[in-house]
């Protein structure tokens, strides 16, 4: 029953939301890829609104259900049916009558399941689409049954684009950059290094009294650059992430100086690496929202790379939804944890093989710890770290990391704020 209502919801909330689109006429920018979706989108937002009238995704409402609450500016009402009604009526309100509707709409679009993009483009012409990273083990890989499927099932947005469009694409990305010689419209690249036509470079992360607070990179095209600042997270996804909205920001005439100025203003996403106080005098990196093998080893390079610490904690749970590539990828994780922390925690059944590759990999026994659910980790941590540590913490959502953040960041009264999943609906799941 609840299925059957949920397709009757969605069908009506996309049938308003095609009527909008045609009513408003708006630029649309579409993201996709298997790495980094959300915090691309956040940056393209912060960096043209001053500019344009722009409305994004909100989260991560990259769904049949998500897109069309974003095109029509409504909220998800989660398991009320009084309120998906108002959303409903809300709906067709704002369909008929789109009065002030922004200019630009930038739609984050993903895939969970095979058939999802398709869906989604039936309706979704985007003017602009910025393709990230396309891993060899993405998520949700075990509903595809092979990383080419998933591959596939993204790709399907790039026939979708309208004649006069522009694809911006992860340039340093093998496969992104064989998808971009595909498609007829303009392509331009970002990335690392020429001959992507945006490129960041020069990434070094900014301390304050040896604490690290954020880091630096410099954006630069064949007639522009500036140095953007990332505040209050880390990782080398930010210069990826601010580059292609460097790109995009160039589509409106935005210069890069200007795209750096607004980007100075603006806080990463929560758990997306970002920075938050711990007890104790520690740091952690909170990079809890979700997990797949290529954001994780990432995620420990960076911790790896980090200068006067006293100890690098490595806490991994269970990286879900990928099939057959699981063993694989958390004994290839565990091995990066040995290069990198001195000391590792894992969290989950699968995360095991994480325990397992480090200890093969060289790390100690004594230096491993491993539990089964994330609050008992996060009981346990409290005890475990001291003074000038930092601590990783990253898992798959279903694994509910954010917990452990709970447990040891300074300011718990903060967690609404400062974390992932803090909304009524996630509390309430046990």
């Amino acid at each position: 029953m609840k299925n059957i209502l949920k397709t009757l919801v969605v069908s009506i909330l996309t049938f308003e939301a095609k009527l909008l689109l045609r009513r408003a006429k708006p630029q649309i920018i579409a993201v996709t890829g298997s790495v980094g979706k959300t915090s691309t989108k956040d940056a393209i937002y912060q960096a043209i609104r001053g500019k344009v009238a722009a409305r994004k995704s909100e989260k991560s409402y990259n769904s049949e259900l998500g897109v069309p609450l974003t095109v029509l500016g409504l909220e998800n009402a989660w398991h009320n049916p009084i309120l998906w009604l108002k959303n409903i009526i809300d709906g067709m309100f704002h369909a008929l009558f789109p009065i002030n509707y922004p200019s630009v709409l930038i739609l984050e679009m993903g895939v969970d399941r095979p058939g999802d993009m398709k869906n989604l483009t039936a309706w979704i012409k985007p003017d602009i689409v910025v393709l990230t990273r396309l891993p060899d083990i993405p998520v949700h890989v075990e509903h595809f049954g092979s990383p080419e499927a998933v591959v596939a099932e993204k790709l399907i947005l790039l026939n979708a684009m309208r004649e006069n469009g522009v694809l911006i694409y992860n340039r340093d990305d093998e496969k992104a950059e064989t998808a971009a010689k595909l498609v007829r419209q303009k392509s331009i690249g970002y990335g690392r290094y020429a001959p992507a036509e945006f490129t960041a470079s020069g990434d070094n992360v900014v301390y304050q009294n040896s604490v690290p607070v954020g880091m630096s990179f410099q954006v630069a095209s064949a007639n522009d650059k500036a140095e953007f600042l990332v505040t209050g997270a880390l990782g080398v996804q930010y210069a990826y992430n601010f580059a292609a909205a460097g790109a995009v920001a160039a589509h409106f005439d935005i210069s890069l100086q200007e795209c750096a100025d607004r980007l100075a203003l603006h806080m990463p996403a929560t758990g997306r690496m970002r920075l938050v106080d711990g007890i104790k005098d520690t740091v952690i990196i909170d990079d809890t929202y979700n997990s797949s093998p290529v954001a994780a080893l990432q995620a420990l390079s960076t911790l790896g790379e980090l200068r006067g610490v006293n100890r690098r904690i490595a806490v991994l749970g269970d990286m879900l939804e990928l099939g057959r590539y699981s063993v694989e990828a958390h004994q290839q994780l565990g091995e990066q944890a040995a290069e990198t922390s001195d000391i590792l925690i894992t969290v989950g059944i699968r995360a095991q093989g994480v325990a397992d590759g480090a200890l093969q990999a060289g790390m100690k026994a004594e230096q491993i710890h491993r539990y089964n659910d994330a609050k008992s980790a996060g009981r346990e941590l409290q005890n475990l770290i001291q003074a000038g540590d930092t601590i990783l913490i990253k898992g798959s959502q279903g694994m509910r990391m954010e917990r452990i953040v709970a447990e040891i960041m300074k300011e718990p009264d903060r967690a609404e704020e400062l974390l992932v999943r803090q909304g009524e609906m996630w509390q309430s799941i046990h």
